[in-house]
């Protein structure tokens, strides 16, 4: 039973100072801090501070901030530019996932057209890890490389880039990730990162996409382009900026949501040939417009399975390729990497269910490999969020790596001789799950993360019992006396008669929806149901019809089988609009129900 919790009213007297919206409207706005009229303005419209925002031209509809007001942003720029007229070639170090991915073409693309010699480095997930490492640095210096450009990571990389600057390498580090806590444990180099406080950057959530596409925003202003030119190049990255912002799951508020709500109006008109195959590859769309919640379930998770089972580089080269065959054959082979990483997640899942005791359950779930079994790395993650969001409970997901083994003769198999762990957690609101991850550091050999998810990695299984057990303990410590069932929030308490296809449009406007911009939810109370259909071809969709309008539930039907017409009833939902066959009409998702107290 999960637990509904309801934002507090707004009081009247703000509602009467916006006699032009719906009270809930005001209130959804409300709940997002948006109370004066020039905030609700800047937000509806898709503006930013204008004394911190920059254009290319004075024809442009919009601004972005302006990227020099990160501080080391012109050194930064001066760098490149340097390393472009004397013909240096330059790499730029990516990440795996599809945040990595997109920030790594769109900087890639962007640097050609600046007549850069340039490519793409992307270290293996499994063999190399995140970020940068010496290994790389090697074959990069072999390779006659004389400038990194980091995307997406490298802001813990000091040890590397001392390495790398003694070896002739110049580094740049754009990243988005949380600083070490000390600033003398900072990469000695320019960085580019508005998580870096003394940056004051307007938005210090941008994804590392989005801290990429600042970067060529500030080489474009600095460069030669006529303004038009200028724009046009910024405007064709926007639909890759707009995928990773959304994959990486930052905040869709403020410049972000600007950055995705203009990448969505790119990404629509399918300029890009590797992602129109996608989309149609696994008909994202169909007729309709593309939405953040297609990137979301739809095209990020094909771009991150490519790493997760193999290497980046099929994502990489379906972004990049200009060839239609190419991008058909690439859309397809990432369609059956992610059909392969679901079935591999299943039966991991399914092997984690058998270590945990449902009526019993820990303040934490830690699952572990057992002796014979090696879960892909990288699912686990995955897995972890499965786990937590079905038990609510913080989980951690721990593989085995074998460092080496022997063949016994007798038992015809190999013997590991050196095991070492990786790996992934996911949390709950109520635990900041990378806090008691950092008091455990002693017994993990690498982790990072943030409150919601981690990784890490533990030497043997010595520290893996030291660490188990530790955390274990901290966890319960941290938790004592919390309620630990998943919670509803819910933003405005709505009457039926208030519910409108003019309400639909207006919550409409709140989107692109993601991170701390969620879908509205709403809730009615004392309902009495009218109606009631079963859908679909083994009746697994429900579709419950109250006060005129109908509810639908998608493979939810067994949940809400014990259900009858004429049975009172609570209803959380969102309100979302139905087109079909030419006709809008305001129709209710439902996200619970519950029979009336």
């Amino acid at each position: 039973m999960r637990e509904w919790r309801v934002l507090p009213k707004i009081k009247d007297e703000q509602c009467e100072a916006y006699p032009n919206m719906s009270r809930i409207f005001l209130q959804l706005l409300f709940n997002r801090g948006l109370k004066s009229e020039e905030e609700i303005k800047t937000f509806l419209n898709g503006e930013l501070a204008d004394n911190l925002a920059r254009t290319f031209s004075s024809q442009a509809d919009y601004a972005f901030y302006d990227p020099f007001l990160f501080k080391d942003m012109e050194q930064a720029v001066d760098i490149i530019i340097k390393h472009i007229k004397d013909g240096n070639p330059i790499v730029v170090y990516g990440d795996y996932d599809a945040d990595g991915v997109t920030a790594s073409v769109i900087l890639l693309e962007t640097l050609k057209l600046l007549h850069a010699q340039v490519e793409v480095y992307l270290p293996d997930r499994v063999s190399e890890g995140y970020g940068l490492n010496k290994m790389a640095i090697n074959q990069i210096l072999e390779a006659g490389f004389k400038l990194v450009i980091t995307v997406d990571n490298g802001i813990r990389n000091k040890e590397e880039v001392e390495y790398a600057k003694a070896k002739g390498l110049e580094i740049i580090i754009t990243d988005h990730h949380v600083l070490p806590e000390e600033i003398k444990d900072l990469p000695d180099c320019p960085i580019i990162n508005p998580a870096d406080k003394r940056n004051n950057y307007p938005c210090p959530f941008l994804a590392g996409v989005g801290v990429s596409f600042k970067l060529i925003s500030a080489l474009l202003f600095k460069s030669n382009l006529s303004d038009k030119q200028k724009q046009l190049i910024a405007e064709k990255c926007l639909d890759l900026v707009a995928v990773g912002t959304i994959a990486d799951m930052v905040s869709l508020l403020g410049e972000n949501r600007l950055l995705v709500k203009k990448g969505l109006e790119v990404l629509n008109e399918n300029r890009r040939l590797g992602l129109k195959e996608l989309i149609n590859s696994t008909k994202a769309n169909g007729d309709k417009k593309l939405e953040a919640w297609n990137v979301s379930w739809q095209i990020a998770p094909r771009l991150n399975a490519a790493s997760r089972l193999s290497h980046a580089n099929t994502a990489f080269a379906l972004l990049t390729t200009t060839d239609e065959n190419e991008a058909k054959e690439l859309a397809e082979e990432l369609n059956r990497r992610n059909a392969s990483r679901q079935e591999i997640t299943k039966e991991i899942i399914a092997q984690v269910e058998k270590q945990i005791d449902s009526e019993n359950l820990p303040d934490i779930i830690i699952g572990v490999a057992g002796e014979d079994e090696i879960w892909n790395e990288g699912v686990i993650g995955l897995v972890a969020g499965k786990i937590a969001e079905k038990y609510y409970r913080p989980t951690l997901i721990i593989t085995r790596l074998i460092e080496s083994a022997e063949f016994d003769p007798e038992k015809k198999k190999l013997i590991p001789k050196k095991v070492s762990f990786k790996g992934s957690g996911r949390s709950i609101p109520e635990l900041n799950l990378i806090a008691v991850i950092e008091d455990c550091a002693e017994e993990l050999d690498k982790y990072g993360g943030h409150p919601m998810a981690c990784g890490f990695s533990i030497n043997n299984e010595d520290n893996l019992t030291k660490f188990t057990t530790k955390i274990e303990r901290l966890v319960s410590e941290k938790l004592a006396g919390q309620n630990l069932v998943p919670k509803i929030e819910i933003e405005a308490e709505v009457k039926m008669s208030e519910i409108s296809l003019h309400l639909a449009e207006e919550i409409n406007q709140l989107a692109p929806f993601g991170q701390n911009n969620l879908q509205p939810k709403l809730v009615s109370y004392d309902l009495t149901i009218e109606d009631i259909v079963f859908m679909g071809f083994e009746n697994q969709h429900i579709k419950i019809r109250v006060a005129g309008f109908w509810a639908i539930a998608f493979g939810l039907a067994e949940q809400y089988k014990q259900f009858q017409v004429g049975d009172q009833v609570d209803l959380a939902y969102y309100l979302e609009i139905n087109d079909f066959n030419g006709r809008r009409e305001a129709q209710l998702k439902i996200i619970d129900l519950k029979f009336s107290k």
